[in-house]
């Protein structure tokens, strides 16, 4: 089981979303908490993110409690239901620490994604920093995105084995997204090519 609620959870989860539902051996459902529902609704097209649940948890003016009580009530009806063997999370969002909280409560195992991850102050960002550190400490896989953030967890105690450096997946969202724009326009790979050792940023 996937879960997302975010646009960056949305984007950096398809890829491996994509992935699994390809496989025979892997039975998949994407869960959407609606945490950024206008955010992620665009999304669902191009990336092929259409949910098998969705919690609408979004109300206006609501807290991190309220959040908090959406993801875990509405997760909880959803992990009874099926049994997943594991609750694959994102991040650093609410919606990435309240699922494996409640993965957490019914038993079963969590997989985190872009794993270990660290500013060293617990309020900068403030929730992210503690929700990914919290999320690490209940996660029995950890996907890490560089070497340094494997580092991060071996050094809080978690187990190698339990750890896989697997780059960044929002590369390979990148690059289907590219794929689906075509080629680059001939000017542009003209201004690209000037100058071979220049930097060049996307933003």
């Amino acid at each position: 089981m996937v879960v997302i609620g975010t646009r960056p959870e949305a984007i950096k989860m398809a890829p491996v979303l994509n992935g699994l539902r390809i496989s025979s051996r892997v039975d998949t459902r994407l869960v959407f908490t609606g945490q950024h529902r206008r955010l992620v609704n665009d999304l669902q097209t191009v990336l092929d993110l259409v949910p098998d649940d969705d919690l609408s948890i979004m109300r206006e003016g609501q807290s991190l409690y309220d959040v908090g009580e959406g993801c875990l009530r509405g997760l909880s009806v959803i992990i009874q239901e099926y049994k997943p063997d594991m609750i694959l999370v994102q991040g650093d969002t609410a919606t990435a620490f309240f699922s494996s909280l409640a993965a957490f409560f019914e038993g079963v195992s969590v997989g985190h994604v872009e794993s270990g991850l660290r500013t060293k102050k617990k309020s900068m960002p403030f929730p992210e920093e503690m929700f990914r550190r919290l999320t690490d400490v209940i996660s029995d896989l950890h996907f890490a995105p560089t070497i340094q953030a494997k580092e991060n967890l071996k050094k809080e105690g978690l187990d190698s084995d339990q750890i896989y450096v697997t780059g960044n997946t929002v590369v390979d969202s990148l690059l289907k997204i590219a794929d689906l724009e075509g080629q680059l326009d001939d000017d542009i790979l003209r201004v690209i090519s000037q100058d071979e050792g220049s930097r060049l940023v996307l933003l």
